[in-house]
């Protein structure tokens, strides 16, 4: 299996500062993206300090089997990928909390996170995968991948040209969608849009949604931060997503994507990674 990634952060036009963060660690597998909320730069460490602790977790879980001697109890049916982000995302949110209570005035302090992790595909059992991809023979280059997700931040993945979003906000206008009360246009820019139903804010047993999807060669993956969702339609991330370049000499697909949030007026920061498998 080959992974290449790019990834890009912006404030956007209309924020001054950037309280958006992203993990990049092909080495562990681990992909991430977290937007902190709580201004005053309070936002900027909660972001940083969840994914710095996902980083952590994920590390010090490396090569674990049911058998191992974990921090937690082990669920079996999330498998050892799915117990390894459930673990980090309650180090994450911990760490969050630390941090919120070490410095006058941070209090309120949260991000959202959205992760994956990728296994190597030549450690990846058959049997593996056939218990996360369900009934029926998987392709035979599927490559099972696990999601963990807190917020509104997305995953998404781009296959032959389309795109589909493998999360679900934790938010009120996405409680609003599912119950028929607002379009998914509505939602995007609803004033009470920003309003999540979830967060990290420093509880020691987040209620996290973890899950998998399969990539198979020439598949993406899309994290974002809200900015980019808030800015774009889905039609506009998929072609842009799709492409190999920015519009300048160098510039990525993330680029390309950043520069499109910003030239449709950003309303929040806009952080994007984007991983192909070869």
């Amino acid at each position: 299996m080959r992974l290449s990634f790019c990834a890009a952060t912006h404030a956007g036009v209309r924020r001054d500062t950037n309280e958006d963060a992203y993990c990049a660690r092909p080495d562990l597998g681990l992909f991430a993206v977290a937007d902190g909320v709580g201004g005053h730069a309070a936002g900027e460490v909660a972001s940083r300090a969840a994914l710095a602790a996902l980083e952590e977790a994920v590390a010090d879980t490396r090569g674990g089997t049911p058998d191992s001697d974990w921090p937690f109890q082990f669920q079996p049916a999330l498998g050892v990928d799915g117990n390894r982000l459930n673990w980090a995302v309650h180090l994450a949110s911990r760490r969050v909390g630390t941090e919120m209570r070490a410095v006058q005035g941070r209090e309120g302090m949260a991000t959202t996170v959205a992760a994956v992790l990728i296994p190597d595909a030549t450690n990846v059992a058959p049997e593996a995968a056939a218990q996360w991809l369900g009934p029926g023979a998987p392709p035979a280059n599927a490559i099972p991948v696990t999601l963990a997700h807190v917020g509104d931040s997305r995953v998404y993945r781009l296959r032959g040209g389309s795109l589909a979003r493998l999360t679900r906000d934790h938010s009120w206008v996405q409680e609003q969608v599912d119950a028929g009360a607002m379009t998914d246009e509505q939602a995007r820019t609803h004033p009470r849009r920003n309003l999540l139903t979830r967060a990290l804010s420093g509880a020691y047993a987040p209620v996290t949604d973890i899950g998998l999807a399969t990539l198979e060669a020439g598949d993406r993956l899309l994290l974002c931060t809200d900015g980019l969702p808030a800015a774009l339609r889905d039609a506009e991330i998929e072609a842009i997503a799709g492409g190999q370049y920015g519009s300048g000499p160098g510039e990525t697909a993330c680029d390309a994507l950043v520069e499109a949030a910003n030239l449709a007026g950003a309303p929040d920061n806009v952080t994007v990674v984007l991983i192909e498998i070869g």
